[in-house]
């Protein structure tokens, strides 16, 4: 979950003052309305006449101009521009009326005063408080002017002073707000984006979830459902939306275990398979709200129960075969020295002096075999050595041939190529390809016929080494091969589900490759992908 979120940029949170500026640039229009009431309306008959008509006139005039620009473009542009232009305005025009109309100048100078404090509310302080020293600058410099040129103004110093001490008291409150409307403005725009991010984060979460989650509302009809969910349901059909559908019809099997749980408040937690390709699954079922007829479908995967066992079982196996392993091992060893001693005698005749060499070979093996279960069980690397597959895998086959009666299959070792070199563990390369051939012997064949096995080793178009083990036997279906190489999965009331793990194990070990390919023309291919002799290795 993400620590923070990006923040907010500072002009976001100023789309929070665009109506504020609405309402001063009305403002503004009633001002001028107001002043051209004074200079051209009947309301200049309640005022002296201006000193300079002129100058009234014309200032009026470009003011109503300027403030009615001002509200068209208010809404566009940005915020502190028009702010500032504004206030620019206001004050020229105001401080040029102000003189022009010395009998209005203390209505006027007050009407500057919300104008000074809408600006100090709009801009960042340091401008608003600039504008407001601006302001007060043309207030005392009119007044110092009209007394130089002597314009008949009866006003006295204390006036312009308070003035201008109301625009900076107005313009440091007005800032102050200001800054706290827009870090609350801010602070909402923030949070408002972590709520939606947290939310579209919540969705990611359930949509990507493994177990099945449906909303079913209380006619029955699917409004929410995530990933997982949908591919448990199949096909939505004609109805690419899944709100439109009916569980009923989705899922009988589990609209009836609803129904019973509505009505009994007893949950059936027996495992329904919603298709035939897809795994078994346990319905739970909750309300969304206290007295709602929404209702909640979680939908568990119990092969994901099932391979936590697995690898609880494979830590448990581990840890007996390695003991087991220890315990083979003298038994092995006393074998092996009986045999060198019979082999060193002279009673032996020669026919049997070939069953001892097989006893010592298998006797050899089986020791290789309880070595590499060590080292799988103690997670030791392979040692690799560089290999001939041509020459590996005619000794391999001669070995099998000896030691395991075929009868009537046949078992060969073919190559592409004269020479075929590779890294490997040449033992534990003999412990996967017989647990293959083993395989393709046992399975690898039609009804009533004898089975056809072969060894082939070849270079792909990569030039990289490659053992098929290859049989012409009805295939292994789709179903079945998703799940071939899972640890106890087996089609054999007699197997353990274990050689097929244990094989790609060796093989990962070694830095190769095992797979299931399945031949267009019949039959089944367990392929090898090795390393060649230029691959690197891990120190």
């Amino acid at each position: 979950m993400p620590s923070g979120l990006a923040p907010v940029a500072a002009s976001d949170a100023d789309h929070a003052l665009r109506r504020e500026l609405y309402f001063f640039t009305l403002y503004r229009l009633l001002e001028a309305a107001l002043l051209a009431l004074l200079v051209f309306g009947p309301a200049q008959v309640l005022i002296r006449a201006p000193s300079l008509p002129l100058l009234a006139r014309g200032v009026v005039l470009g003011y109503m101009l300027a403030a009615m620009l001002l509200f068209v473009s208010g809404r566009r542009g940005d915020l502190h521009t028009q702010a500032l232009i504004g206030i620019t305005v206001d004050l020229l025009a105001g401080i040029l009326a102000l003189h022009a109309l010395p009998a209005a100048g203390t209505g006027i100078a007050l009407m500057l005063v919300f104008n000074v404090g809408a600006a100090a509310l709009l801009l960042r302080m340091r401008y608003g408080l600039s504008m407001a020293v601006i302001a007060v600058a043309l207030l005392l410099g009119e007044y110092a002017f009209s007394e130089l040129v002597g314009n008949g103004s009866d006003r006295v110093v204390g006036e312009p002073v308070m003035f201008a001490l109301g625009f900076m008291a107005i313009a440091t409150l007005t800032s102050l707000l200001g800054r706290e409307m827009r870090a609350s403005s801010a602070l909402a725009e923030r949070r408002g984006a972590e709520a939606a991010n947290y939310a579209e984060i919540n969705e990611l979460i359930i949509r990507r979830m493994r177990t099945g989650v449906l909303l079913v509302d209380g006619e029955g009809r699917l409004r929410l459902a995530n990933e997982a969910a949908m591919l448990l349901l199949g096909d939505p059909g004609e109805h690419s939306d899944h709100s439109h559908r009916n569980l009923a019809i989705a899922s009988p099997e589990l609209a009836r275990r609803l129904g019973r749980w509505r009505a009994d408040a007893v949950p059936d937690e027996t495992p329904l398979q919603m298709a035939p390709d897809q795994p078994e699954v346990v319905p739970r079922f909750t309300r969304l709200l206290a007295g709602s007829d929404q209702t909640l479908i979680f939908l568990d995967d119990t092969s994901l129960v099932s391979r936590r066992a697995e690898s609880i079982t494979l830590a448990a196996l581990g840890r007996f075969s390695a003991s087991l392993a220890h315990e083979i091992r003298n038994p092995l060893a006393a074998i092996s020295y009986a045999v060198q001693l019979l082999e060193e005698s002279r009673d032996i005749a020669v026919a049997d002096r070939r069953l001892l060499e097989i006893v010592r070979q298998q006797g050899t093996r089986m020791n290789g075999i309880v070595e590499n279960v060590l080292g799988m069980a103690r997670r030791e690397p392979a040692k690799p050595e560089h290999v001939d597959l041509v020459g590996f895998n005619r000794q391999f086959v001669d070995e099998y041939n000896t030691s395991h009666p075929i009868e009537l299959d046949s078992l060969r070792a073919t190559a592409a190529q004269p020479r075929i070199a590779a890294l490997v563990d040449p033992r534990q390369l003999h412990q996967a390809l017989t647990v293959l051939v083993h395989n393709a012997l046992t399975y690898g064949r039609m009804p009533g016929e004898p089975a056809r096995v072969t060894v082939h080793a070849y270079l792909d178009a990569g030039a990289v080494p490659v053992i098929d083990v290859l049989d012409r036997g009805p295939g292994i279906p789709e179903s079945v091969a998703s799940r071939l190489f899972r640890p106890f999965f087996t089609t054999s009331s007699h197997g353990t589900g274990l050689g097929l793990y244990i094989a790609r194990e060796l093989c990962r070990a070694n830095q190769a490759s095992l797979d299931y390919v399945p031949m267009p023309g019949g039959g089944g291919c367990f392929r090898i992908h090795l390393s060649g002799t230029n691959a690197m290795l891990p120190a």
